[in-house]
């Protein structure tokens, strides 16, 4: 069968881009600041220009950013439900055979309590993980699990979450049905590496063994009506140049078979993991990571690009600016660590930025973005080919800030109400929202001004979206 990625494209691709010169790596930049689309090779000599050219590209890819999505930031909590996996990938800490992993499923009590924990805090949308298992994690079980989440309200009763996406192991048409079905958003699936031998070599035993199995879930995923699907590689098992073109082949690929593109692309670097002894074959630096996620900005510009809290927070701050749109803050990989933050139950790996979503959303505040915890395009219907028409188009970016200053104004109320954002930082998302606001034409200004009266009220941000 055909599978997604043709690895001898992306070879001849990487060929053109090893011989290519400087100026043509210039003009590739200056193509894609243009809005014009990419060719492997012209992406390619990008690649192997990153160094000499950084200051272009870092420039070209915040213009694309800011012109795609505007000055928004979403902000996430990932949530693990179970360390049970039958897998043993060489590079995780909830690898099958790893007799330091405490193995736990939450009951859905304790499943609700995290939820409680992270709405307590001002998140309104989760990423549930777990490992593969078909006894201990069935896809029934979360099915059930992601009804009660959304059916969870606070004293109020408010629904405390809008928003519930998935990332787990690859899976059949029927249980990606299911899912849907249960409400889920994105579906996450990194193929973790593109190069087949070191795929097969990193995961030696259990069904995730099976490339082909992982990078066809996607098709399923859409074929079973999934909206939005999220693609990722595990940078440092394979070289980060064959792997990101191998991801944006991959992304044009879903594209052309299905009009839907990814809905976002990850970044994870491998960390070391509790009880895990393996060392990265092909270390990615952190000049490298911020030229990859540059590099993803500018060749897919409609995609969101998701940077995760194991990364420092002086890196993070440096991708915000040039292309990361969404990421993860005050995060546990531990199952069940926001209720017991003491380490002792096993985390899938090791994180480096460690403050709290408050202190995320003050620098956010402090480097001129908005924070972001709107669902606006999930509660209007804007997913799938609905959202590419818009992203594609730039129009996207206009409802993004709109609606992230009302998410923002429900997370400053709802904070200074219940105590969990300070005077600081309530100080400078107002004086954030009044900025936008002067800026904003009269007639629409008007009607954000009455939505922004009603969340001071209580009502949620969502019950406003446009």
């Amino acid at each position: 069968m055909a599978l997604p990625v043709n690895v001898e494209v992306v070879r001849k691709a990487l060929k053109a881009g090893k011989t290519s010169k400087r100026k043509q790596a210039l003009s590739a930049i200056t193509k894609a600041r243009q809005a014009q689309r990419l060719g492997l090779n012209e992406i390619s000599a990008i690649l192997y220009h990153a160094s000499d050219v950084e200051k272009e590209l870092f420039a070209a890819s915040s213009f694309v950013r800011k012109a795609v999505y505007g000055r928004r930031m979403i902000l996430f909590a990932p949530l693990y439900w179970s360390s049970f996996c039958v897998n043993n990938c060489l590079y995780c800490g909830f690898r099958h055979d790893n007799a330091y992993s405490k193995r736990i499923v939450l009951s859905e009590e304790e499943i609700l309590n995290e939820v409680k924990i992270l709405a307590s805090r001002g998140y309104r949308r989760i990423l549930l993980e777990s490992g593969e298992d078909p006894t201990h994690n069935r896809i029934e079980y979360l099915c059930g699990l992601m009804r009660s989440v959304y059916a969870l309200c606070d004293e109020r009763g408010r629904p405390c979450i809008d928003r519930i996406n998935v990332n787990i192991a690859a899976t059949t048409i029927e249980h990606y049905r299911k899912l849907r079905a249960a409400g889920m958003g994105t579906y996450n699936l990194f193929q973790e590496t593109y190069h087949q031998p070191t795929y097969e070599d990193v995961h030696p035993q259990g069904p995730k063994h099976n490339y082909v199995r992982q990078v066809t879930a996607h098709d399923r995923a859409l074929k079973a009506g999934i909206g939005d699907v999220g693609l990722g590689v595990l940078w440092g098992l394979y070289d980060w140049r064959f792997e990101i073109i191998a991801l944006i082949e991959h992304a044009r690929y879903l594209e052309r078979m299905f009009g839907i593109g990814p809905h976002t692309f990850s970044v994870p670097r491998l960390k070391p993991a509790c009880g895990v002894d393996y060392i990265p074959p092909c270390p990615v630096s952190d000049e490298d990571l911020l030229h990859i996620v540059a590099i993803l900005r500018i060749a897919v510009p409609y995609a969101g690009v998701v940077i995760s809290t194991r990364e420092s927070a002086s890196l993070r701050r440096t991708s915000f600016l040039i292309g990361v749109s969404q990421t993860s803050a005050g995060s546990s990989t531990e199952v069940g660590g926001y209720a017991y933050p003491d380490g002792t139950r096993g985390s899938q790996f090791a994180l480096e930025d460690h403050r709290g979503l408050e202190e995320v959303v003050r620098e956010l505040l402090e480097d001129g973005f908005i924070p972001a915890f709107c669902t606006a395009c999930e509660q209007r219907g804007r997913t799938g080919i609905n959202f590419m028409r818009l992203a594609k188009t730039g129009f996207i970016g206009t409802l993004c800030n709109v609606n992230s200053l009302l998410a923002l104004q429900q997370y400053v109320a709802d904070g200074t109400s219940s105590g969990f954002v300070s005077k600081e930082t309530a100080k400078l998302a107002e004086a954030l929202i009044e900025t936008e606001l002067c800026i904003t034409p009269p007639f629409v200004r008007v009607e954000i001004e009455k939505s922004l009266e009603c969340i001071r009220g209580g009502t949620l941000a969502r019950e406003r979206y446009i």
